[in-house]
C-alpha cells in the first residue's frame, strides 16, 4: 500500500486542512495555523494517515497540541462518524469469532493500516466540548482489556445534550457505529 503522498495530493491535502482549521477556529484557541503547517511539512508520513482519514469522511481538524510532546493531535471531526468507517466490528479477534454475516473490516485493524489510534473515552469527550457528535451514529472507543477480555467493547454517542458509554459484544456492528480516530503530529 503506497504511505506516502504526491506533492499535488499534499497540497490539496494541506490547503483542506487550513480552510477546515480557519472555519473552525473554536476547536483550535491559541494555535497558528503557521505551526501547524510546519509541523505537517516536517512529518510527511503523518500526511498520508490524516489523508486516510479525509477520503473515509472523518474530517481530520487539530483539536489541541500537547506540551509535553510538542505535537498537536487531529482529530476526526465530522457531525456523524465517518461514513468509510461504519458497519465494523471491534477488532480482527471479533471479525474472526464471527462465524455468518462478517463485516468488511475491524474498528481497530482499519485504524492500524490508516496509522491512527481509536480516540478514547476521555478523547471522545473531549471533542464533544467542541461540538455536538454522534447525534445520529455511534463510535467505537478504545476499550480497557478488562471488558475487552470478556467478548465486550465499548462505545459512544451524544443523545439527550448528553454524551454515553455503552457496551456491546466486540463482534457486533451497525451501519451507523463506526469509529474516530486521532493522529499526533
Amino acid at each position: 500500500m503506497k504511505r506516502k503522498l504526491s506533492q499535488e495530493e499534499t497540497s490539496t491535502l494541506i490547503n483542506l486542512l487550513n480552510v477546515r482549521f480557519e472555519a473552525n477556529k473554536v476547536r483550535h484557541k491559541g494555535i497558528e495555523w503557521s505551526d501547524v503547517q510546519a509541523k505537517l511539512a516536517d512529518n510527511v508520513d503523518k500526511l498520508w494517515s490524516i489523508n486516510a482519514m479525509e477520503q473515509t469522511g472523518g474530517e481530520p481538524d487539530v483539536v489541541g497540541y500537547d506540551k509535553n510532546t510538542n505535537q498537536y493531535l487531529f482529530f476526526d471531526c465530522c457531525a456523524e462518524s465517518p461514513k468509510g468507517r461504519r458497519s465494523i466490528c471491534y477488532d480482527h479477534e471479533a471479525l474472526e469469532a464471527r462465524k455468518e454475516n462478517k463485516p468488511s473490516d475491524s474498528a481497530i485493524g482499519m485504524a492500524k493500516d490508516m496509522g491512527i489510534t481509536l480516540l478514547t473515552e476521555a478523547q471522545y469527550r473531549t471533542l464533544q466540548t467542541l461540538g455536538k457528535f454522534d447525534l445520529k451514529t455511534s463510535s467505537w472507543v478504545q476499550t480497557p482489556n478488562e471488558i475487552r477480555q470478556l467478548g465486550g467493547a465499548v462505545f459512544c454517542d451524544r443523545r439527550y445534550d448528553t454524551v454515553f458509554l455503552y457496551h456491546n459484544g466486540a463482534e457486533s456492528y451497525y451501519a451507523a457505529r463506526g469509529f474516530r480516530g486521532m493522529v499526533s503530529i
